[in-house]
């Protein structure tokens, strides 16, 4: 202590404790006796009045989250626009054009616009079936054949011997890749849209025209089998009876959906049961989960295409002559197994077509092997939707995009021109009928679609020129294919253009809104003196207003102006009313306003940290590279606390600091060997998160580090603790018992899951998942339910030390006059810090089990850098600066990709959702990949109060004021984030890596905006009731 600093309030405190005890010792009287009636009346007071002022600011963060929602909803209902889909229906009787051939349209029996070639089909999708999955692989030099390599060789082997019954062909898919958007694309032949991404949890129906309802509409006989998803988009479409649909999501389970359709589909092959259907489809996931759950280079990756192999070849086997057989991949995998993105891995499925009909041609002779790559003659997925509805005698679904593919209607010889000039003639008609109505409802401008609009008029010309030639010559017919085939290219290219229109108002009025709101973070945070509890009900209040006034205006407008949409009128006009209100109520307290600048050197450092990191977004280099960047950020400020530490007076606080500075860049430097790199970082970057990188499991050598985390990381809060004499009372039992016990079990489950992957105990599988499913649960009911218990239930962690007078161990001591004994308050010093604390340790043991080993060491590294920026904000008494919530932003992020996550779909890690489930349940499923893919950002926001309640004394006035101050600077670096990759996705909009990595990041930035909104709201602001009057319990509120 330095020389002429006051004497610490606990020894006054202590000295009354003393005198008490000196007056009744006799009675060996404990702890505070009763108050007056006055002073009883006076607590009363303080704590109803604590409870108003807390409960004002939680609302008062909650109409910032609500500020949030609104602005990120207006851009992204701009930015991520849905096309318009049209109702219209294509008719069996109603070609869209003209049939000059002698064929009468309208029966479904002999083929509504073209004759039929099959009566029946089995669609098989294997789903994740990559291209080179398919084709041969023939090492050549030091090259080694993957576990994916030739072990579904049945495709490649009858388009090669058997060309004319059976081809195969590279299948690209539009992105995004996920299983929901590619079944539309595959069903309707159109684009999918961006924001669709987002439902992959839970489809909504298809109300577009598709093949599966134009079969159904034919009175067709449909079975599905497999895949679940498709019942959420076509319910009610499928033969009850017939069908079996299985849970799609649980990708740990790699046997029962597909064990499941070949218990089902192989009897309705007989010939006795094929009368009972007439379409089927069947949906493995095997071969997808075995690439989500190990990776494509993996045995349990042979073993399921070699399955998928002898399935294909019973099937081959007993389908008959009038029964169309396709089997396709709607997706591919990248190497990883995961899917979502648009890398090539990921787009390049493969499609195979087979019947024992010879029926199957090629347009040149070099064509009848298989292309050898993907690069080589693909076809697009849409083109599956009108080559299925000719051969089956469908009309084309009427917002189809996609033209017929060559093989299937040139004929045996690779000669029939004319009947490819045929279909390809219906499809072009009918995608120029779709646009033309498309254009209408829109109203758009027919300069927009000119080119296709030339290119159909010069196709039209070419065919009239073949209809009136009594024999039209192959050169005549090709030429109309090609000009047909031109129209459909350029369409398509149109209509990818038009729908990645974007509407720029919405756009520009969410960011509006966002800037608003960051506005009033900005001053609430750093523009107030004074106790913000004090300010609060007025901004409360008068933004409320505003909002009400505003939507009044909003929905006036929108009635009044029928042009103007209703939702963004009024969603935009509350938005901005009640930043408007909150201005004013601003005004109001002029007085107490202050500039939000900085004045010291923290916080210069807090502004250049967020501004760098934004500015950064704009270029997709430093996106690619973001927890590189995040880094450089930490240590640098780990090497200016240690220079800050140096210049402390007290010694103690300069040792500390600089070894606790120390501590946090080593401890930095060692989770960043924690990598799962993106592909864009290739090949600079090794991924460390998993066994190889073509892996998603774990090395044998990372199972030890959750055991290490258990071991180590008690101990290491424990002395924490220890250091302010906190480790008594509940936290004992928590840290030294429950916790260490829950990270064990998180540990074990780690384990046993790795038991049940590779297999360690055959015959043994189900119990192995029973088991780890049970540890999980208990794991997570010690976290919340026995924590939540805990820490509600919980004293202050003191303990008042009675000891003889003259006692050896008289240091700290304080004895009354005529007193016989001592009295030693421990834990005084943190009463405040060490209580909160608990709830972050109680988070962290829910976070770190759902993380797989390497990432769940990366969390035990997050939760001791976090107690070691506590001790850097206290020697440094850096408390009140800005700094240390912007750090926890920081260290959040940083933590995001050491726990093996990257700002892209294909990272996200679906199978935390079945961790303690054997099954999807909402909400908890969703809930627990949030958990998973923003632990570190919802640990580290909750850990927000603790940067100002460390080592506070009980009695501090305004410490409610500071944790709204903290946490509203946490939420100001976020929300600055956020701002940044809106404003920076919205300006590249054109650019060529747009929905590759700035519209990823957009995304990312805006739902851990939300995530720690309702983190540092309802769990950090929302234990600090909890912990204030636990202690006010012991001290009171006067």
């Amino acid at each position: 202590m330095e020389d002429g600093e006051p004497l610490p309030s606990y020894e006054g405190i202590a000295a009354a404790f003393a005198k008490a005890k000196a007056e009744k010792e006799r009675e060996e009287a404990q702890g505070l006796k009763g108050r007056s009636a006055d002073a009883a009346a006076a607590n009363k007071l303080g704590e109803v009045h604590f409870k108003a002022a807390h409960g004002l600011i939680v609302a008062f963060f909650s109409w910032i989250l609500i500020l949030h929602v609104l602005g990120i909803y207006l851009f992204t209902s701009g930015f991520l626009l849905t096309r318009l889909v049209l109702d219209q229906k294509s008719e069996c009787s109603v070609p869209p054009v003209e049939l000059s051939h002698a064929y009468t349209p309208g029966s479904s029996e002999a083929g509504c616009w073209h004759p039929r070639t099959f009566k029946k089909a089995i669609v098989i999708i294997v789903d994740a079936l990559r291209y080179d999955f398919t084709v041969p692989f023939h090492p050549t030099g030091s090259e080694q054949p993957h576990y994916f390599h030739n072990a579904i060789p049945v495709l490649y082997e009858t388009a090669v011997n058997n060309p004319n019954n059976a081809f195969l062909l590279p299948f690209i898919a539009d992105p995004p890749t996920t299983t929901l958007q590619r079944l539309k694309g595959l069903t309707t032949g159109t684009l999918p849209t961006f924001i669709d991404a987002g439902s992959n949890f839970a489809g909504t129906a298809i109300e577009e025209d598709n093949l599966v309802a134009q079969l159904r509409n034919a009175s067709r006989r449909l079975v599905h089998l497999g895949d679940d998803t498709w019942h959420a988009l076509f319910p009610g479409y499928f033969d009850p009876n017939l069908t079996r649909a299985y849970d799609s999501f649980n990708v740990w389970d790699l046997h029962t959906l597909d064990n499941g359709v070949n218990e089902h589909i192989f009897p309705l092959l007989h010939p006795s049961n094929t009368s009972k259907w007439d379409v089927i489809f069947g949906h493995y996931l095997g071969v997808d989960h075995a690439g989500h759950r190990y990776g494509p280079d993996h045995p349990a990756m042979t073993a399921k295409l070699n399955q998928m192999d002898g399935v294909i070849r019973k099937m081959i086997d007993q389908v008959d002559d009038s029964t169309l057989l396709v089997v396709m991949g709607d997706h591919g995998m990248d190497a990883k197994g995961d899917h979502g993105g648009e890398s090539d891995d990921e787009i390049q499925a493969a499609l195979w077509m087979y019947s024992k009909q010879r029926l199957f041609g090629r347009s040149s002779p070099a064509y009848r092997t298989p292309p050898a790559t993907a690069k080589e003659r693909p076809v697009a997925q849409i083109d599956l939707v009108s080559t299925l509805s000719l051969l089956l005698g469908m009309p084309v679904p009427f917002n189809n995009l996609g033209a017929p593919i060559e093989e299937a209607f040139i004929g045996a010889k690779g000669d029939d021109y004319a009947n490819l000039a045929r279909v390809n003639r219906l499809t072009a008609a009918q995608i120029h009928r779709y646009q033309h109505d498309y254009a209408l409802a829109r109203g758009l401008d027919e300069s927009l679609r000119a080119s296709s609009l030339s290119l159909w008029k010069a196709a039209a010309e070419t065919w009239d020129k073949v209809s009136a030639t009594k024999k039209p010559t192959r050169d005549q017919f090709k030429a109309a294919v090609q000009t047909f085939s031109a129209y459909q290219v350029e369409t398509l290219s149109i209509c990818r253009a038009l729908w990645a229109r974007f509407d720029i108002p919405r756009m520009l009025h969410g960011v509006e809104v966002l800037v608003f709101t960051l506005i009033i973070l900005a001053i609430y945070a750093r523009g107030l003196q004074g106790d913000r509890t004090e300010l609060t009900p007025a901004l409360l209040v008068r933004g409320l207003a505003g909002a009400v006034l505003g939507a009044v205006v909003g929905a006036g407008f929108g009635f009044a102006v029928p042009d103007l949409p209703l939702a963004h009128t009024l969603v935009y006009c509350t938005s901005v009313g009640g930043a408007v209100g909150m201005g004013t109520a601003f005004w109001y307290i002029r007085r107490r306003l202050s500039s939000p600048l900085p004045n010291t050197i923290w916080g210069w450092v807090s502004v250049i940290f967020t501004l760098a990191l934004s500015v950064g977004f704009a270029a997709n280099s430093f996106t690619i590279w973001e927890d590189e960047i995040l880094l450089h950020f930490l240590c640098t400020f780990g090497v200016l606390t240690m220079i800050s530490s140096f210049r402390q007076k007290n010694t103690i606080d300069r040792a500390l600091g600089v070894y606790h500075s120390i501590l946090f860049i080593v401890l930095t430097r060692v989770a960043s060997l924690s990598r799962l790199c993106r592909e864009e970082q290739m090949p600079y970057c090794k991924s460390t998160y998993y066994a190889s990188t073509t892996s998603s499991t774990s090395a044998m050598w990372q199972l030890a580090i959750p055991y290490a985390v258990a071991f180590l990381l008690p101990n290491f809060i424990r002395s924490y603790y220890k250091g302010t004499r906190s480790h008594q009372g509940s936290a004992v039992l928590w840290i030294d018992f429950a916790l260490r016990f829950g990270l064990l079990l998180s540990a074990a489950y780690w384990t046993i899951d790795a038991a049940d992957d590779g297999e360690w105990y055959p015959g043994y599988s189900e119990m192995l998942k029973t088991t780890k499913i049970i540890i999980a649960q208990i794991t997570f009911a010690i976290a919340l339910a026995f924590g939540y218990s805990t820490f509600s239930w919980a004293k202050p962690l003191l303990t008042i030390e009675t000891k003889a007078r003259g006692s050896e161990e008289s240091a700290g001591q304080v004895v009354a006059d005529g007193g016989t004994s001592s009295i030693t308050i421990l834990g005084y010093a943190n009463v405040h810090g060490s209580r909160y604390a608990l709830l972050i340790t109680m988070w962290m043991l829910a976070i770190f089990l759902v993380q797989k080993p390497m990432g769940a060491g990366a969390i035990g590294i997050a939760a001791w850098q976090i107690f070691s920026l506590f001790e850097i904000m206290d020697t440094n008494k850096l408390s009140d600066t800005p700094i240390g919530p912007v750090v926890l932003g920081l260290l959040g992020s940083f933590h995001f990709f050491k726990t093996g996550h990257q700002a892209t779909l294909s990272s996200i890690q679906w199978e935390s959702a079945f961790i303690p489930l054997r099954a999807i349940k909402y909400p908890w499923s969703p809930l627990l990949v949030i958990l998973n893919e923003f632990g570190a950002q919802i640990l580290c926001a909750v850990a927000v109060p603790a940067i100002v309640l460390w080592k506070q004394p009980p009695k501090k006035k305004g410490l409610l004021g500071d944790v709204a101050k903290a946490m509203a600077t946490h939420l100001l670096f976020y929300a600055v984030i956020n701002l940044a990759t809106t404003m920076w996705a919205g300006h590249l909009r054109r650019h060529l890596m747009l929905y590759r990595i700035f519209n990823p990041r957009f995304m990312v930035g805006a739902v851990v905006l939300l995530v720690v909104d309702v983190v540092g709201i309802f769990i950090a602001i929302g234990g600090t009731r909890w912990s204030f009057l636990s202690v006010a319990e012991v001290f009171g509120w006067t």
